[in-house]
């Protein structure tokens, strides 16, 4: 009989960010702190967007959209992860590995395309201040974020798809905190150049897509700050910015570090720490980012605060 759409194993075993048991303590207290901290700040960012009317414009859209992609991104991996640090046998059903695979490739590729749409929105404000209420209409910015939920669900679903023809045979010990894709390509028995091709042309596509394009946005921004006669004007234009450019850097410098290489230069222990960035880290930070950096955040979180 041939032997090419079943598994022979009925769960996995996720080994996690560390094997010593005297780090385990001190881990579940590190990344239950984030994963908290992830979800009162993205909470916040969601919940002073909807109730202060001055933020109802599609900048302030678009960012409580990456705030909840950022929740649901670090709730896949994350409440799992803790719950196996004290767990004696670590398992994911076959199914729930799967599942946890399509909503991170899911909730990653929607941030991938917010992050893009956002750069799209600072170059209309800066390049076309005059045009931007007329361009960016409340029914463009909703279409926007339709087509960001489709691409992702698709581009999830293909990923997820693929990986469930694989073949499973003894070894199901992942060696990572949850359900990655060259994780599982490396304990599979059998071929994986189909999966391994489709993310070195569709991911590809998909990543550097929406990279190139908020390269270019910012291009034709900073042709146009530098065309401002005043330093102050320029300044102004830049940090309005800031808060964008460096979650852009943070996020597709190490997506780019972890998937779009030879699956034979995966390193398991460098890969881990990397993913840790992206996966908990970065949604963790994205709100103090935005915050700490937006004067009209501040100042209705000042406004929120007095009036409580």
């Amino acid at each position: 009989m041939e032997k090419t759409n079943w598994t022979s194993v009925s769960h996995f075993v996720l080994l996690g960010i560390s094997t010593f048991p005297e780090e385990q303590t001190p881990l579940f207290l590190l990344f239950l702190l984030m994963y908290a901290i992830n979800i009162s700040g993205n909470s916040a960012i969601i919940t002073l967007i909807i109730s202060v009317p001055h933020l109802h414009t599609p900048m302030y859209l678009f960012l409580s959209n990456l705030a909840l992609a950022d929740i649901c991104f670090t709730s896949t991996t994350v409440p799992k992860m803790l719950q196996n640090i004290f767990s004696a046998t670590k398992a994911i059903s076959y199914m729930g590995c799967l599942a946890q695979t399509y909503f991170f490739i899911c909730f990653a590729a929607m941030e991938n395309f917010l992050l893009a749409v956002m750069a799209y929105d600072r170059y209309i404000a800066i390049c076309h201040p005059f045009h931007y209420p007329l361009i960016l209409t409340r029914m463009l910015c909703a279409q926007m974020v339709a087509v960001c939920h489709v691409l992702s669900h698709l581009h999830a679903l293909l990923h997820t798809l693929l990986m469930g023809q694989l073949i499973f045979c003894e070894d199901n010990r992942i060696p990572h905190f949850f359900c990655d894709l060259y994780p599982l390509m490396k304990i599979s028995c059998s071929s994986t150049h189909l999966n391994t091709l489709m993310i070195h042309t569709e991911g590809v596509i998909v990543i550097n897509g929406a990279l190139a394009f908020i390269i270019v946005s910012y291009a034709c921004i900073i042709s146009a700050v530098l065309r401002i006669p005043s330093a102050n004007g320029k300044w102004k234009a830049f940090s309005t910015c800031g808060s964008h450019l460096t979650v852009v850097a943070i996020f597709y410098g190490t997506l780019t570090w972890v998937y779009f290489r030879p699956l034979s230069s995966y390193s398991v222990a460098k890969v881990r720490i990397v993913t840790v960035m992206y996966t908990v880290v970065t949604p963790m930070l994205n709100p103090f980012i935005y915050s700490l950096r937006n004067g009209d955040v501040k100042e209705a979180f000042r406004k929120c605060v007095s009036r409580i």
